[in-house]
């Protein structure tokens, strides 16, 4: 269950207002000179593994750090989720955080490598675009309690917002009418967003996401 909220946390960053428009620009930075689609797809690919990276890392910190604080795991578990019920409302715009404001940067991709490091620049450039998702699947981490599972529900985050990436450098011709429905209904995707991380926020302070995630497992 804590995998499928931080893999759908990944893909709802990936439509995020500040997110979504800027596709097509990195897509072509990607594309670079290539004649060949499959050449665009290898470098979007690596650009992906490194901001997945570079989470996961981030991922086995919080697990760690949760590690550490296991025997307050229900001060960590409120604070977490309070934490999250406030993104929740950043999303609705009930309260303001500059910070998740977002940012872009341009750059020149023409090969694998570099196109890793990109992945790599962008994971710290996208964290204001992204923050607030970004920040609940890190405060579900260190309350996991453990270094591993913190490095995999960062995986599995990654993996939400990188695939969306990947399967638009192979469609992207075909996607413009799906991606512009997403962009005229902005208000409505920004409102279930808020609504979804208020929800996992108040289930994670009061202990029932915990005890429905016992339930199931």
């Amino acid at each position: 269950m804590q995998y499928l909220i931080t893999f759908l946390e990944g893909i709802i960053s990936f439509i995020s207002p500040c997110m979504l428009p800027m596709l097509p620009i990195y897509i072509s930075y990607f594309a670079g000179k290539a004649d060949k689609k499959q050449n665009t797809v290898i470098r979007v690919i690596a650009f992906v593994m490194g901001f997945t990276a570079i989470f996961t890392l981030l991922g086995v910190f919080s697990g760690t750090l949760g590690a550490l604080l296991k025997e307050y795991q229900t001060a960590v578990n409120v604070v977490c989720g309070a934490v999250i019920v406030i993104f929740g409302l950043s999303y609705l715009e009930v309260i303001r955080i500059p910070l998740f404001k977002g940012m872009s940067k341009k750059a020149e991709v023409n090969g694998i490598f570099s196109a890793f490091l990109f992945g790599v620049i962008y994971s710290v450039s996208l964290t204001p675009c992204v923050g607030a998702f970004l920040g609940s699947a890190l405060m579900m981490a260190s309350t996991s309690g453990s270094a591993l599972q913190g490095a995999v529900l960062l995986l599995v985050y990654s993996l939400g917002l990188g695939v969306p990436f990947i399967i638009s450098a192979i469609l992207i011709e075909k996607l413009n009418t799906a991606f512009s429905f997403i962009k005229a209904h902005y208000r409505a995707v920004n409102l279930i967003s808020g609504i979804f991380l208020i929800i996992v926020g108040i289930a994670m302070a009061t202990g029932m996401l915990g005890r429905l995630l016992t339930i199931i497992s």
